[in-house]
């Protein structure tokens, strides 16, 4: 069986531009509020999912929920 031969990464010098964004988003515990939904498809990453899944396990809340909240807060934000 063959393996992969992974490319080094070369990493430079130059200057990086960088901007502070606010942190408009709330902890994962306030983000499981009920409302009126429209169902629909969506592929996610499936870090995200698991990271959504473990917070709602926690906190026994709905994890599609707390997606839910993240995007109607993004939406609000820049609405």
């Amino acid at each position: 069986m063959k393996t992969k031969t992974r490319k080094k990464v070369k990493y430079s010098d130059e200057p990086l531009e960088l901007r502070a964004v606010k942190d408009f988003l709330p902890p994962p515990e306030k983000l499981a509020l009920k409302d009126k939904t429209v169902k629909v498809t969506i592929s996610l990453s499936q870090s995200s999912v698991e990271f959504f899944k473990k917070q709602a396990r926690d906190r026994q809340v709905p994890y599609q929920a707390m997606i839910r909240k993240v995007l109607d807060l993004y939406s609000k934000n820049y609405g």
